[in-house]
């Protein structure tokens, strides 16, 4: 069992495209320099060292998830458990309560989950890839619905409680819930949703402006577009039965 993990991951890596490639080394080179910024001009940095250390590893583990799960590769479990803890950090420091509630209350214990569903319909060709699905008109008017009233709920909790930026966090909360669901069941409408959500998170890494950060939500927003259409591919040519 170890050994076909292994491969699977192997063959996770060796799917990996030029421009995927470069975008990670992109990654690697701005995340690099941040740490050498707080370590040799510790008063010039936005960030602690430690935090900027936790940003490294959340930038490195969160587009290598991004990027197997947008070819509908199972390994992408690995590096997305790592990345949300990691991130939560992050975020708890910040003080961006709703997406760090997103983060520890719901996609650390999802992700597991999605991870034995995912391994459980495994494509009968790709052992490495879980069966793309998708959506009814009826299912997508709801989950249009759960996000518009879940986004009005959350507001207010938000504001309740003194969050920064209440609508676009909370919005941001609503779109990753129905959109983490989506993905745990293994629908390809997923990434209508992410790349809703990225925009707003690049929008929001804008205004606070954090260089690993802006670039890591921005890889996301394109690998989005790319796992959209690579989901649309596998749902059409190898899940014609929508099972």
């Amino acid at each position: 069992m170890d050994n076909l993990k292994m491969e699977n991951l192997k063959t996770s890596f060796k799917s990996l495209k030029w421009y995927e490639i470069i975008m990670i080394v992109i990654m690697v080179f701005i995340a690099s320099s941040s740490i050498y910024q707080a370590i040799v001009h510790p008063e010039t940095s936005s960030n602690p060292l430690w935090l900027t250390i936790i940003n490294f590893i959340s930038a490195i583990c969160g587009i290598l998830c991004v990027f197997f799960c947008a070819k509908a590769s199972i390994s992408n479990f690995a590096f997305a458990t790592v990345n949300t803890i990691v991130y939560a950090i992050f975020l708890f420091y910040q003080k961006i309560y709703g997406t760090f509630a997103l983060e520890v209350l719901f996609y650390l214990p999802v992700n597991f989950i999605s991870w034995y569903i995912w391994a459980k319909h495994r494509d009968q060709k790709y052992v490495e890839k879980t069966k793309a699905k998708k959506l009814t008109l009826t299912q997508n008017i709801l989950s249009t619905l759960a996000i518009v009233i879940g986004g009005i709920v959350y507001h207010y909790i938000l504001v309740r409680i003194g969050g920064e930026v209440a609508w676009l966090d909370a919005f941001t909360l609503s779109i990753g819930i129905v959109a983490v669901i989506l993905e745990m069941f293994r629908y390809k409408e997923q990434y209508v949703w992410w790349i809703i959500t990225d925009v707003i998170a690049v929008a929001m890494y804008i205004a606070h402006f954090d260089p690993v950060y802006l670039t890591k939500k921005s890889i996301y927003l394109i690998m989005a577009v790319i796992g959209l259409i690579n989901w649309h591919k596998l749902n059409k040519e190898r899940n014609k039965t929508n099972e």
